[in-house]
This record gives structure tokens, sequence and C-alpha cells, in this order.
């Protein structure tokens, strides 16, 4: 039983794991926000057009 704590203890694959999952996470924020933004202008240059038509 000591064995499998140490083990346990000694293991770093999850903290990897959850590393990856908040480097992961933080990409897509920094996505959807550019992607919010971009739609955004995009919304306001098609009603400009709009008006202009």
């Amino acid at each position: 039983m000591k064995n499998l704590l140490v083990r346990f203890v000694r293991n770093e694959s999850g903290a990897t794991a959850i590393e990856y999952g908040l480097i992961a996470g933080l990409i897509a924020v920094v996505i959807i926000s550019a992607v919010q933004l971009v739609g955004t202008d995009i919304g306001a240059k098609f009603t400009a057009i709009s008006t202009a038509l």
C-alpha cells in the first residue's frame, strides 16, 4: 500500500494533463474573443454598406 501511495504522489501525468487543459481553454477563450470582435466589425461594415445602398 505504501508503494502505491508513493507512486501516486510521484506521478506527474495528471498535472501535465491539467496544464494542457488550461492551455487549451485559454486558447479557446482567445479564439472566441477574436471571432466575436471580427464578427462585430463585419456586421458594422455590412450595415454601412446596406445604408449606403
